[in-house]
């Protein structure tokens, strides 16, 4: 970790550790801490070069089914030229430490940390590290679901340290959220946001929705309660909720408590239709 994100870096812990840890998958939410980012557990993408990445969510039948989340690793040189197999994924990158070197249809960008980009599903973009120094970012994915008489969303570059966070109705200023995307935009079916909380501020209920959720420690520590447990959190942990998982959390401070947060928005439920019939 070189910046203020926390980035994890691989490795091994040493054989004489314990195997108790924080990690856990229920029904109704799972955590993965920052100690399960190991080597061990890294994956590889074709037309990738020098690139590694953790998967830390992907669609599963009976629990979370709308996104994936991968944190990337790429060294110096890597890239790729096609980085989306899928015409239909829309995408969200976020850098935590180093600097992407993107195009998006046609144009480049340099993201440094905090560096936000929205690629809508079909656009043509490639990625590649052209520093010295080790890259390391968010790529949170999203089927895009098109509505007849919705106009499809632009490419949005952006840097969190440029956003104004909104702060939270009657918070006294101690949550609040940094929007990458104008929530009445309804093109958009996805937001990835950062919340803040300051030292001792909480989220004062339980939260119970339809958005399922990816929230990744940026910063910070927390308890939180899901469903029915109390999970302590901190920077590099990850945490994966489906649809109406309770949720509420403590910000235990010394510092912010912060986090990158993925949910669903602004689309129909889909229904199971049964086949129609005359009378």
């Amino acid at each position: 970790m070189s910046g203020k994100y926390f980035a994890p870096t691989g490795g091994h812990p040493p054989q004489t550790q314990l195997l108790t840890d924080r990690a856990i998958f229920t029904d109704a939410y799972a955590v993965l801490p920052k100690g399960t980012m190991r080597d061990i557990t890294t994956s590889f993408l074709p037309f990738w070069e020098k690139t590694r990445l953790w998967v830390i969510a992907r669609p599963m039948s009976g629990f979370a089914e709308t996104f994936s989340q991968y944190i990337m690793e790429v060294a110096p040189g890597g890239g790729s030229e096609r980085p989306e197999t899928d015409k239909s994924a829309q995408a969200v990158l976020f850098v935590v430490e180093g600097t992407a070197t993107l195009t998006a249809e046609g144009e480049t960008h340099h993201l440094t940390e905090g560096g936000y980009a929205y690629l809508p599903a079909g656009s043509d973009w490639q990625l590649h590290n052209t520093s010295d120094a080790m890259l390391r970012f968010h790529w949170i994915r999203k089927a895009y679901q098109a509505v007849p008489g919705l106009g499809l969303p632009e490419v949005i570059i952006a840097n969190e340290q440029d956003i104004a966070p909104t702060v939270m109705p009657d918070t006294d200023g101690k949550w609040a959220t940094t929007r990458f995307v104008d929530p009445a935009d309804l093109r958009h079916d996805m937001h990835v946001t950062i919340v803040t909380f300051e030292p001792g501020a909480v989220i004062p209920f339980l939260e119970t929705h339809v958005m399922e959720h990816g929230l990744y420690v940026l910063e910070g520590k927390a308890v939180y309660k899901l469903n029915n447990d109390w999970v302590e959190v901190e920077a590099g942990d990850f945490m994966w909720l489906r649809a109406f998982c309770p949720q509420a959390c403590y910000a235990g401070g010394p510092g912010k408590f912060r986090y990158l947060l993925y949910k669903d928005v602004n689309r129909h439920m889909p229904l199971g239709h049964a086949p129609l019939t005359k009378a």
